[in-house]
């Protein structure tokens, strides 16, 4: 099975630079003026008449002529080949993005807030990189930064909870070493795969020294909002959708889901489960994120649902060059041999994920956790010095965001490169392995597709029936 395509990824060039929404549009209407699917299930509305129109109905979710064309406005952008004609492809793709997020609804399939602020903020990063700046992204969308996040919540959201169905389909799904050596046994050379270029990186961080002023100036907005909610003047929640530096929450007005104590901040978790008035708001905490105000929602056995407002001091310019001509310092003295850079990983780096591990970074993969990565896995900043350095050289400062969505200034050093070859089942058996599970995977998902449509109810316009969709059944 083709691969679904994530169509709110990548560098959506033409997408952003002509400030289209990624929102869908508006809806075919009824008679009486309302949204309607089931009014689009028995009218046909000429199509010069509407500028939109339900050209799809996938059990009751409509798929709009809108979002046929933002998808397509999308692989333009991104030089994509559609496999057959796009005006039949492009429909049952999202087609079958529905059937997985209702199978998502009916498993109780969810995601983390954190996880689609942290998606969505990866995707404005790649924007903000490609226009040049916040401001000129802002210039050509026509919307500001808090706009294009609204914008494109739901859509990674719905994107993140298909992912996480798919893998709980094929989670039972394996291969063994035999079924591996069948599958390539009889593959010519040039059919194998390819495996491409991959890194092992070390890297340093540090944090530069955020001004006492500034945090002063957090933490007096932090104690007006405290105010302001007491007084009675306004509510916790419409403070947290207009000032709260978590995306993830700021949106549901800080509030996060039930969740234990050891999903949480250490000194936020302290806090929020002493916290035992809904009516008040708790003290100032800082966390690894910055800093917070908390109030209590409700309480159930061992969680807690809270709703937050987090403020992050912001670093100034002097601390960033001060602590880049420390690591530069750094640097020179760990390739004049003072030290070596495993040595100053464990005693120097702010970096706690990295520095018991001599500073090696490392991701979970489809096998698990591994330290060699694909350049696009790596992050953005990452990447860009590795391709400046050969094996066992070490970078300049440079300054980055971390996990936690700080500003931190970093040198990494280049411990192992392995070029772009093709595979081999005595030193690439894993990679070989992975070829075969995703077959399997793929006719798995394949399978599961087509029996799916046959069990939900499916119309379309006239002018789709024709088509030659890869999966049987569409049509009835």
């Amino acid at each position: 099975m083709r691969k679904l395509t994530n169509i709110y990824t990548g560098v959506l060039a033409a997408v952003f630079l002509s400030g289209v929404s990624v929102t869908a549009g508006t809806v075919a209407r009824d008679d009486a003026g309302n949204d309607s699917v089931a009014a689009a299930r028995n009218v046909e509305i000429p199509e010069s008449s509407i500028a939109d129109e339900v050209i799809w109905i996938v059990g009751d979710e409509p798929i709009l002529k809108s979002d046929v064309e933002m998808m397509r406005l999308q692989g333009e952008a991104e030089g994509m080949k559609w496999h057959g004609n796009p005006d039949c492809a492009i429909p049952e793709q999202l087609a079958v993005q529905k059937l997985f997020l209702h199978q998502a609804e009916l498993d109780s399939i969810e995601v983390s807030e954190s996880d689609v602020a942290r998606e969505v903020e990866a995707q404005i990063n790649r924007w903000i990189q490609f226009a040049g700046s916040r401001e000129k992204l802002e210039e050509y969308r026509k919307a500001t930064i808090a706009q294009m996040r609204q914008e494109l919540h739901d859509e990674f959201k719905n994107s993140l909870r298909i992912n996480q169905m798919k893998k709980e389909l094929v989670k039972d799904i394996a291969v063994t070493p035999a079924d591996v050596r069948r599958y390539f046994r009889d593959l010519p050379a040039d059919s194998l795969p390819l495996v491409p270029t991959e890194v092992e990186v070390e890297i340093i961080t540090k944090q530069p020294k955020i001004e006492q002023a500034e945090i002063n100036r957090v933490k007096d907005d932090l104690r007006s909002y405290t105010e302001r909610v007491m007084s009675g003047e306004t509510t916790f929640a419409t403070l947290a959708r207009l000032y709260s530096e978590d995306e993830g929450s700021a949106r549901q007005g800080g509030e996060m889901d039930y969740i234990g104590r050891g999903y949480l901040d250490p000194a936020f978790a302290n806090v929020a489960f002493n916290l035992t008035d809904p009516k008040k708001v708790s003290k100032i905490v800082e966390s690894e994120y910055g800093f917070h105000i908390i109030q209590l929602i409700d309480k159930r056995g061992d969680k807690i649902k809270v709703r937050h407002i987090l403020r992050k001091p912001k670093v100034s310019e002097a601390a960033l060059k001060e602590m880049t001509h420390k690591l530069d310092s750094l640097a020179g003295e760990i390739r004049g041999g003072k030290y070596t850079f495993e040595q100053a990983a464990t005693f120097v780096s702010d970096d706690k994920d990295t520095r018991n591990n001599n500073g090696v970074m490392s991701y979970i993969s489809i096998e698990g956790r591994t330290s060699r990565f694909r350049m696009q896995d790596l992050p953005t900043e990452v990447a860009r010095e590795v391709e400046k350095l050969k094996v066992g050289e070490i970078s300049n400062a440079f300054k980055m965001l971390n996990s936690n969505g700080k500003t931190v200034c970093a040198i990494i050093k280049l411990k192992s490169r392995t070029e772009s070859h093709r595979a081999t089942i005595t030193e690439d058996y894993q990679v070989m392995k992975n070829v075969v599970l995703q077959k399997e995977r793929d006719k798995f998902l394949h399978d599961w597709v087509v029996d799916k449509i046959s069990k939900t109810y499916v119309r379309m316009n006239d002018k789709y029936k024709n088509c030659d969709f890869e999966y049987e059944g569409w049509v009835r």
